[in-house]
């Protein structure tokens, strides 16, 4: 048993060393192409293999660029065992492309020491004859060979298929200095081409230059699988495949520079148009914030070519700019970019204003002129800060009505029938007589029914009054939206305290309202926020970190709302006891506390 583990022992040990020795080095290496001559749309397939043990990473194609393109490489190995004599082998399968006709060298390629020989191809035109050839190949077009810096062009790939594919893939086209972009989806369709009929799969671009000058785009590069013809074999899914490879044709570009002259922003395009949006309406009160949006749209650039929106305003408005939006779609064959910018103004004094045009300059591409998209100027006119109507001003209540309807009552019924009484008929007069008396006893029935109604309305108003104080003392500490009512509007101390609860609760989104509401309680109605100096400006503060807080999140964003408030809350504290205190002498002015500014 010793005996044997030895001899099995001595035996694995010899085959390490032979396999060792034949990894040692590599005897000889050896490259093949699969086709020669080859047409220009085709592929050359480059087989390197290496006798003996090589690195994988042992090919190098960079002598191979000069004039191929170079796809994708896969590499395999195999070590065979015949006795006690190991063989190793490494193949390395890369795909060339011959961009151009004429006759090309396949230099002599280095795998570890050892060397291949050279191989001549010849690169010959497409043969629209061969039907062999044309079976499968791709066509490119472009729809303009000269364009500005930054224009679009629209470019063009056909996949022709005269049979079905197992799989396949197609590469995007290549360009220095330009931004390519698919557009929408394949199209696909059949058409006959020289009497042969073809699957068509279309497929479209936008490139974008970025650089001036003349440049190559590359063609695109299809891979696929067909099956091969294999007579041997009857049944169809024992069949094998074998791959094939198109390239697109090149198309040289001529781009061209900025003109001369241009000294704005450089942006070409066949349509640049600007529009504006009030979503809150285009009616302005001093104090209150209106929102403008404006909407940059341009065909065929990109996103990132979009200028500023210029922003121009007289100085009467204080300006809160939100950040703007940009955006790139895809439309009838091409880009459309929109840049969007939202702006919150708020007129700090009442009077007529002008918003100043806003104007954009262009290139326009088709009549090779700078063209303007333009939003005119606008005249506004921004109305003070009204406050509540006075209730006393409102129409009469129903105490008034029910004593009219009283009043009118016995005169109608006490009225004398004078025509009667001069024909002398009795039989009317006593007619009439009794029609009074029914007309008297429904009056005072509809009198009562009516003190009836008043009565209890007043009952339930009493008990609606009761009950919403009870729920205004029990909803201070958790309100945080002030609502409108018109009980709670003339009790000052009531929204004053609801003043105080939105700001306790930080609602800064509600403070303005409750602020309103307080101030025309405590001054009847005579007064507005634009006449308390400090509060204003507390308030214009607010706004401040208010629309800010959408733009930017500061670390210190919630602290400087917290000191705001409480200056605010100060504020309000000051003007209330001060109100308070001349409001008794003189309810009629605010000079004596505020003079005018």
């Amino acid at each position: 048993m010793r005996a044997l583990l030895q001899s099995t022992g001595i035996f694995f040990l010899l085959t390490l060393l032979v396999s060792a020795a034949a990894y040692a080095e590599v005897n000889s290496v050896e490259a093949t192409i699969d086709r020669n001559p080859v047409m220009l749309d085709e592929a050359i397939r480059l087989t390197i293999t290496a006798d003996g043990s090589a690195d994988r990473d042992a090919f190098d194609s960079s002598p191979l660029l000069k004039d191929f393109v170079v796809g994708r490489t896969s590499v395999s190995s195999q070590t065979s065992i015949v006795n006690f004599d190991t063989k190793r082998t490494t193949v390395w399968t890369t795909t060339l492309f011959p961009r151009k006709e004429g006759t090309f060298t396949i230099p002599s390629l280095t795998i570890e020491g050892k060397s291949t020989k050279p191989i001549q191809v010849e690169v010959i035109p497409v043969q629209e004859q061969s039907n062999v050839a044309r079976d499968y190949f791709v066509t490119t077009d472009i729809d303009l060979n000269e364009a500005y810096l930054n224009q679009q062009l629209l470019y063009t790939v056909k996949l022709f298929l005269s049979s079905n594919i197992e799989r396949g893939s197609l590469q995007a086209p290549e360009m220095q200095n330009a931004e390519i972009t698919q557009l929408g989806e394949d199209k696909q369709y059949t058409d006959i081409v020289n009497g042969r009929r073809y699957q068509i799969i279309e497929r479209q671009f936008a490139v974008v230059p970025q650089a001036s000058g003349e440049f190559t785009l590359r063609g695109p590069i299809f891979t696929g699988e067909v099956m091969a013809a294999n007579t041997n074999q009857r049944f169809g899914f024992f069949n094998r495949t074998q791959q094939i490879n198109r390239v697109g044709p090149d198309i040289t570009v001529n781009i061209k520079p900025i003109p001369q002259g241009i000294d704005y922003p450089w942006l070409p395009s066949e349509m640049v148009r600007v529009d504006e949006e009030w979503p809150q309406g285009d009616n302005f009160v001093a104090g209150e914030p209106v929102t403008r949006i404006v909407t940059l749209t341009a065909l065929g650039v990109v996103e990132e070519q979009l200028p500023d929106i210029p922003e121009f305003y007289p100085p009467n408005f204080k300006l809160y700019p939100d950040q703007s939006n940009t955006t790139t779609v895809e439309k009838d064959q091409s880009l459309i970019s929109q840049r969007q910018t939202s702006l919150a103004i708020i007129p700090t004094q009442p009077g007529d204003f002008v918003l100043p045009e806003i104007t954009i300059p262009w290139f326009n591409t088709l009549t090779q002129k700078t063209e303007y998209a333009t939003i005119p100027a606008r005249s506004i006119t921004v109305v003070p800060a009204t406050s509540s109507s006075n209730p006393s001003n409102t129409t009469p209540t129903s105490n008034e009505t029910v004593g009219d309807t009283q009043s009118d009552l016995p005169s109608k019924a006490i009225e004398p029938d004078v025509d009667s009484s001069k024909e002398g008929k009795p039989s009317d007069s006593t007619a009439d007589d009794a029609s009074i008396s029914e007309r008297t006893q429904l009056d005072w029935v509809v009198s009562v029914v009516l003190l009836a109604l008043l009565l209890v309305a007043l009952i339930g108003w009493l008990l609606t009054y009761r009950k919403l104080k009870q729920t205004q003392l029990a909803g201070l500490t958790d309100s945080t939206k002030p609502r409108f009512n018109v009980t709670a509007a003339l009790d000052e101390k009531a929204q004053y305290q609801r003043l105080m609860a939105v700001i306790k609760a930080k609602d800064t989104s509600s403070v303005p309202l409750a602020l309103k509401e307080w101030i025309n309680a405590l001054t009847a109605g005579k007064a507005h926020l634009s006449q308390f100096d400090g509060v204003n400006t507390a308030v214009d503060e607010l706004y401040a970190l208010r629309f800010s807080a959408s733009q930017i999140d500061k670390p210190n964003q919630s602290e400087q709302v917290s000191k705001t408030l409480e200056k605010l809350t100060d504020e309000i504290k000051q003007a209330r006891s001060k109100w308070q205190q001349t409001g008794a002498k003189n309810s009629h002015t605010l000079s004596n506390l505020y003079p005018a500014s």
